[in-house]
């Protein structure tokens, strides 16, 4: 039998399914026709699994509807629209669709969550039959850092295709995504139970994000076969990928956050043939002992293989992916505008 959940412990839809419980039959089945039909099955569920409550637990909820009634509060609103009428007020239209993007990716990405303790070769293996179109609708619920290494065990041709559906991608439809996850859960003997997955969202940032957390020749070779396939789509994604370089655009306060957990090695092989304002930008905003460690470690080096510079660069800039999706740094986009004094 399930317990009496604690009073401050309560969901909303469980304080919604305690009320219907006090009411009779009548009453209950009225109130509950002006929710939607999923939220009608969370409540449904909730009655199910209240069973029993105490008395305090229900006059507590009780009293705290009455007294949400008779303030005569307008209820709040939330959604989809308000979320992104918010955003855009404060970041702009650009910054606002790409944050309503990957929030919607992810929550529907809860589909495949099952995938989330598989390791990404197996993944890749139980992908390796299905069309471009369905391996990139589940490369786009995928954690970024996933995805690339599953995309990085897709051949060179399929590869391309893969990326070019993921970038033209346009949202899925509930059936499809479930249809997906189902085939894949069977595959892999996973006995879930599905859940009910927003519209998928792909397109052009999630192709980047996946990209730059990619080893550095997968990143150069998809970049060139997409660019012989679709060269305004190549150039649109190379614009929005974050580089080494983009270092000189953050504030100093971010620099520094970026480069406190860099090791001076990687940032000396980093540094090799960098440009003079890349130096000067990192100069600027490393500690003095930590400027006479990079200084010998460059002295140390010698001619160094380009390969190995453009992986430092791109450990480098895994680190600032990492802060941005901790939201401790703000990436900077190219078409965003400066302040001129």
């Amino acid at each position: 039998m399930t317990s009496a959940p604690e009073p401050k412990k309560l969901t909303g839809t469980q304080k919604v399914a305690l009320v219907l419980m006090q009411m009779d039959r009548q009453h209950a089945s009225d109130v509950l026709r002006h929710f939607s039909e999923l939220e009608a099955d969370e409540v449904i569920a909730e009655i199910v699994r209240l069973r029993r409550v105490d008395r305090k637990t229900i006059e507590k909820v009780l009293e705290e509807v009455h007294g949400a009634i008779a303030t005569g509060l307008p209820a709040a609103r939330g959604g989809r629209d308000v979320a992104a009428g918010l955003l855009q007020d404060t970041f702009g239209a650009e910054q606002a669709a790409t944050v309503m993007n990957r929030l919607a990716s992810s929550m529907a990405g809860k589909s495949f969550d099952f995938l989330e303790t598989v390791d990404p070769p197996q993944i890749a293996v139980l992908l390796e039959e299905e069309l471009p179109q369905t391996v990139a609708l589940v490369l786009a619920h995928l954690r970024p850092e996933v995805a690339s290494t599953v995309l990085a065990g897709v051949n060179a041709e399929r590869r391309t295709e893969i990326a070019a559906c993921l970038a033209t991608m346009g949202p899925a439809s509930p059936e499809a995504l479930r249809t997906v996850a189902e085939v894949l859960k069977s595959r892999l003997g996973a006995n879930v139970a599905p859940t009910e997955p927003l519209a998928a969202v792909g397109g052009i940032q999630q192709l980047v994000d996946i990209i730059n957390r990619s080893p550095v020749a997968v990143e150069k070779e998809l970049l060139e076969t997409l660019a012989e396939r679709d060269e305004q789509l190549a150039e649109e994604v190379r614009a929005r990928m974050l580089t080494f370089t983009d270092l000189v655009r953050f504030e100093k306060r971010d620099v520094q956050l970026i480069l406190r957990g860099i090791d001076p090695g990687i940032l000396a092989l980093a540094l090799k043939g960098a440009s003079e304002s890349v130096q000067t930008t990192i100069r600027e905003n490393i500690s003095e002992r930590t400027r006479d460690i990079l200084d010998q470690e460059l002295k140390s080096l010698g001619p160094v293989r380009m390969s190995a510079v453009d992986e430092a660069r791109a450990d480098i800039v895994r680190s600032i992916r990492e802060l941005e999706n901790r939201g401790e740094i703000t990436v900077q986009r190219l078409e965003e505008d400066y302040l001129v004094v």
